[in-house]
């Protein structure tokens, strides 16, 4: 593991992701699913995530059309907050979730903006406490 992109991707996954849900998942982890974890962190957090090239907002921009294509519910309600934090308006991600039902199916898109409303009512929570 190379701790220079380790580290980096550690600062950029808790930005994006928020430092309650990395650390838990890094706490959480054990034998079997730590190598994952670390795995995650450096490459991509720390190698695709911290290149130059595209901004952390164009970057979530792909992840909301990428894993709602891929049906990946977990991943893209986490992803929708990361969005929200790295400066995505909810009407852009509308605009995404639009564009998914066009180009990977409707049923793509119905479950991803249930799953959007549903973290845009947890962070609105969030933000409220």
């Amino acid at each position: 593991m190379n701790s220079e992109k380790y580290e980096k991707g550690l600062k950029i996954r808790t930005q994006v992701l928020g430092e309650a849900y990395v650390n838990r998942s890094i706490e959480n982890a054990d034998d079997f699913t730590r190598p994952l974890q670390e795995m995650v962190t450096e490459y991509c957090w720390g190698h695709i995530w911290g290149r130059e090239g595209l901004s952390l907002k164009e970057r979530s921009m792909i992840n909301l059309a990428m894993i709602s294509a891929l049906n990946r519910p977990h991943e893209l309600k986490l992803h929708v907050r990361g969005a929200l934090r790295n400066g995505l308006s909810r009407e852009q991600i509308r605009e995404i979730l639009l564009q998914v039902g066009i180009y990977c199916g409707v049923p793509a898109a119905v479950d991803s903006f249930r799953l959007a409303r549903e973290a845009f009512a947890e962070a609105d929570a969030e933000a409220s406490s």
